[in-house]
C-alpha cells in the first residue's frame, strides 16, 4: 500500500481518531493511542499492515484531545454529538410474563436462602428476578430462611444479618419475613396430620438397609405400620428416646418412579442437637425438617404462588407434589433457570467455607475480593444497579450462563462513570524536579468533566511532582511533556530514581502544537499515601502508590476513578493512608 494512499486517507482517520479519542477521555479521563488506534483500524480494515503509520496519526489527535480543558472537551464532545447519545433513554430489557398469573389473584414470590454462609451471585439472580416479578404484578415478596440443618448444613449467626444487608444494597425489599427454625410447632402440626392419613411413617431401618429396599423398590419393614404406632414412635422421638440415625420420619411416595431418590424420601431426621445446637433455637429441638419437606409445607402456608429457582430443583418439585396430593394442595408454578458463574471469580460456599476455616490468614474475609459473593462485588466497586442489569438481562433462561468478568466491567463502568469523582493517583513514583516554575502554583480541577461533583485544589509548594514509572519510560531528554491541568515542562535528563526538567510554558496550545503527551502528577508534598488491591485470578496484589491530598477526604465504600488506571472503592482510611480496592480499568 502507498504512502500516497495513507495520506488521501489521513483526513478521514483523523476525523474518526477524533470522536473516539473523545469517547476515551470521557469514560477514563485520558484518551490512550492503543485502543483509540484499534477502533480506527476497526473501521479501516485495509490498513491493518500499515498500523503502525496509523498510529502515529492516532497519537497526534490523541494529544490533542488530551491537551483540552474541560469545558473545551465538553464543547468538542457536544459538536460530535456524543453528549447527547448519553441522554438517549436506554431501552430496558423487559422480563417475560409469568405463568398463569390470572389463576392465581395475587402474585406471591420468595427467596428461601440458607443462612450458612453469605449469598453471591447465583443466589442473587433467584432473589432479584423474585424481587423483580413480585414488583412487576403488585404482588408480594417473601424472604424466607430455610435453617433447618444444624448438622450439615449448620446456620452461621451472621449471615442472617449479612443477607438482609446484602439484599437491601441491591434494593430488594421484602413485605414479610420468615425464620423456619422458629415454625418447628407447625412443621409437627403437618408431619402428624400426614402420619394419621397414612401418607407418612416412621421408619426404624439402618441407611443402608433401606437402601437396599429402595433401590430394589420395594418396601421397607416399617411402610406398613399402623398409623396409630407410627404416631406412637412419633411422640417417642420427640421425647428423645430415639438418638440420631435411629429413626426418620418417611413420605410414602411411588416405589416404582424411575428416579430411587423420590421413593419414600425423608420428611424429618434427628439431629443431636448437644453435639449440633442450634445457633437460634440452640437444644430446644430434636427432630428437623428436611429441605423438601419445610419448603413445601412454607410455601403453601406463605401463599407463595410461583417459584422460581435453579433448575437443579427440578427433581424436589416431583418429591414436593405427592405431599401437595396428599393434603390437597394447590403446587405453585415453577420455573427453572440454569445456573449462573462469574468467569475468574470463586462462587462454591463450600470451597470459600473450607479456605476460609483452614487458612484464614490468606484471605480478606466472607468478602475477599476473588470471591463472587454479593459482599465481595460490593467490596470491590461494582454497583448494585450492575448486578441487577445483569441478572435481568439474563432472565428465566434454562441455559447455564457464565459471565465473563469484562462484561461486569463494562457494566459497571457505563453505571459508575457520572457518579465516580476523577483524580491523580500514581504508581511505582519518579521524583521531576523541575526549575524555572513560579512558586506556589495553585490549580482548581474540577471532579468530573461533564458532571457537577465539585472541584478541589491542588497547590504546588516544591518544585517537585511525582509521575508514574510508566510515562517515564515513555519520555525522552529534550521532549516537552504537559502535566495534567498544570503546565508543561521540557525534559533535561532521566536517571533512575529521578527526572530533571525545566519550566517550559503554560497554555494549552503550545502542548498542542508540539503533540506534548499529557501525564498525571502528584505534588511530593501534601499528597495521600495509597494501597491498592486488586485481583489477578487468585492472586492479590498489594501496590502502594502515591494520591492528591483530596483523596484523604473521601467518605468510606466512596467509588472514584483514578485516572489512567481505573475505577475503585475506597475500602479503609486510615492516619496517612488510604486503601482501594481496584474494581477495574
Amino acid at each position: 500500500m502507498s504512502v500516497d494512499y495513507l495520506n488521501a486517507l489521513k483526513e478521514q482517520i483523523e476525523k474518526i481518531a477524533l470522536k473516539y479519542a473523545v469517547e476515551n477521555r470521557l469514560k477514563y479521563g485520558a484518551a490512550k493511542v492503543g485502543p483509540v488506534t484499534n477502533k480506527v483500524l476497526g473501521e479501516f480494515k485495509e490498513l491493518k499492515q500499515r498500523a503502525k503509520d496509523v498510529a502515529k496519526i492516532v497519537e497526534e489527535v490523541v494529544n490533542r484531545v488530551n491537551s483540552l480543558n474541560d469545558t473545551e472537551l465538553k464543547n468538542l464532545a457536544e459538536a460530535l454529538g456524543l453528549l447527547e447519545q448519553k441522554e438517549v433513554k436506554k431501552e430496558e430489557r423487559v422480563l417475560p410474563p409469568l405463568p398463569n398469573v390470572e389463576s392465581w389473584g395475587v402474585v406471591v414470590t420468595r427467596f428461601a436462602p440458607n443462612p450458612d454462609f453469605p449469598i453471591h451471585l447465583g443466589n442473587a439472580r433467584a432473589a432479584i428476578l423474585s424481587y423483580e416479578y413480585a414488583k412487576m404484578y403488585k404482588g408480594k415478596f417473601v424472604l424466607r430462611f430455610e435453617d433447618t440443618d444444624p448438622r450439615i448444613k449448620r446456620p452461621l449467626t451472621f449471615s442472617y444479618k449479612v443477607v438482609e444487608d446484602d439484599l437491601a444494597w441491591l434494593g430488594i425489599k421484602w413485605d414479610e419475613e420468615y425464620i423456619q427454625s422458629l415454625r418447628m410447632e407447625t412443621f409437627y402440626e403437618i408431619a402428624k396430620k400426614l402420619i394419621e392419613m397414612n401418607y407418612a411413617y416412621v421408619d426404624l431401618c439402618k441407611a443402608e438397609v433401606f437402601r437396599e429396599y429402595r433401590n430394589a423398590g420395594k418396601a421397607c419393614p416399617h411402610r406398613n405400620q399402623d398409623p396409630a404406632q407410627n404416631m406412637e414412635l412419633f411422640e417417642k422421638i420427640l421425647a428423645g428416646e430415639f438418638r440420631e440415625g435411629e429413626a426418620v420420619i418417611r413420605l410414602k411416595t411411588d416405589l416404582s418412579h424411575p428416579d430411587p431418590s423420590v421413593r419414600d424420601w425423608v420428611m424429618m431426621r434427628i439431629v443431636d442437637v448437644e453435639r449440633y445446637p442450634h445457633p437460634i433455637v440452640g437444644d430446644r429441638y430434636r427432630l428437623w425438617p428436611t429441605y423438601n419437606f419445610a419448603a413445601a409445607v412454607d410455601d403453601h402456608l406463605m401463599g407463595v404462588t410461583h417459584i422460581l429457582r435453579g433448575k437443579e430443583h427440578a427433581v424436589n418439585t416431583v418429591k414436593q407434589l405427592f405431599l401437595y396430593k396428599y393434603l390437597g394442595w394447590r403446587y405453585p408454578e415453577v420455573v427453572h433457570f440454569g445456573r449462573v458463574g462469574l468467569e475468574g471469580l470463586i462462587l462454591s460456599k463450600s470451597w470459600i467455607k473450607t479456605r476460609l476455616k483452614e487458612h484464614p490468614e490468606r484471605f480478606m474475609g466472607f468478602d475477599d475480593i476473588r470471591f463472587a459473593t454479593i459482599a465481595a462485588l460490593r467490596r470491590r466497586g461494582i454497583l448494585p444497579e450492575t448486578i441487577r442489569e445483569v441478572i435481568i438481562s439474563l432472565g428465566l433462561s434454562p441455559t447455564d450462563a457464565r459471565v465473563s468478568w469484562a462484561n461486569i466491567a463494562a457494566i459497571n463502568r457505563k453505571n459508575a462513570d457520572p457518579i465516580a469523582k476523577r483524580l491523580f493517583v500514581v504508581c511505582k513514583p519518579v521524583k521531576v524536579i523541575i526549575s524555572g516554575v513560579e512558586l506556589p502554583k495553585e490549580v482548581e480541577i474540577p471532579y468530573h468533566p461533564s458532571k457537577d461533583l465539585g472541584k478541589r485544589r491542588i497547590v504546588l509548594t516544591k518544585p517537585e511532582v511525582y509521575v508514574s514509572e510508566y510515562d517515564v519510560q515513555k519520555l525522552a531528554s529534550g521532549s516537552v511533556v504537559r502535566l495534567m491541568e498544570l503546565f508543561n515542562i521540557e525534559v533535561k535528563q532521566i536517571d533512575r530514581n529521578v527526572v530533571t526538567a525545566v519550566y517550559h510554558s503554560s497554555d494549552l496550545e503550545t502542548a498542542r502544537r508540539l503533540s506534548a503527551p499529557i501525564i498525571q502528577w502528584v505534588p511530593c508534598e501534601n499528597n495521600t499515601r495509597i494501597e491498592l488491591v486488586s485481583a489477578d485470578g487468585m492472586r492479590l496484589r498489594r501496590t502502594l502508590c502515591i494520591g492528591e491530598s483530596s483523596i484523604a477526604l473521601l467518605r468510606k465504600d466512596e467509588i472514584i476513578q483514578m485516572v489512567r488506571i481505573g475505577f475503585g472503592r475506597v475500602d479503609e482510611k486510615k492516619k496517612n493512608r488510604v486503601r482501594i480496592i481496584l474494581a477495574h480499568e
